[in-house]
């Protein structure tokens, strides 16, 4: 099993910027991929982006260039952060934090982001 606790959301203006952070716990050897997904009310879940152990990371179109997301094994930990700049209204959603692990998924809890003036 593998628990995920997202954190760093909250109430930023158009272009400010936000930090989300994933801690992971539990059976952590062996995760491979792991990443970031949204949900805006009344819209289906779609991804933001991931990044697996190798390094190599995928974005969504609407982000590439204002998002990054990073991932740090340390202390038996694993941290999968997701830096976003320039934020817009429309990435308002709850981001939620995925893994995969042995070709099963895991899920947070999600945090609330809102982009508002």
């Amino acid at each position: 099993q593998v628990q995920l606790v997202e954190s760093g959301g909250g109430l930023v203006q158009p272009g400010g910027s936000l930090r989300l952070s994933c801690a992971a716990s539990g059976s952590i050897f062996s995760i491979n991929a792991m990443g970031w997904y949204r949900q805006a009310p009344g819209k289906q879940r779609e991804l933001v982006a991931t990044i697996i152990s190798g390094g190599g990371t995928n974005y969504a179109d609407s982000v590439k260039g204002r998002f990054t997301i990073s991932r740090v094994n340390a202390n038996a930990k694993v941290t999968v952060y997701l830096q976003m700049n320039s934020l817009k209204p429309e990435d308002t959603a709850v981001y939620f934090c995925n893994a995969e692990r042995l070709g099963a998924l895991y899920w947070g809890q999600g945090t609330q982001v809102t982009v508002s003036s």
